[in-house]
């Protein structure tokens, strides 16, 4: 778990109390963040990424 990233977005984000942060578990912390972000995709795969990178390629100007 990333819990930095986790802290700011519970702690900054939501403006949670320390004790309401560390005391929710990672489903309801999920649930928090759907609700303010919409749900959240699953990461690329390799074969996706390969055929975006065949249709957007990395070019010098």
């Amino acid at each position: 778990m990333n819990w930095p990233v986790l802290m700011e977005f519970g702690l900054g984000t939501l403006r949670l109390s320390p004790q309401a942060f560390w005391s929710m578990t990672p489903r309801e912390l999920s649930a928090a963040a759907r609700a303010l972000h919409g749900p959240v995709s699953a990461p690329m795969d390799g074969p996706a990424l390969a055929a975006l990178r065949t249709r957007y390629p990395d070019t010098s100007p």
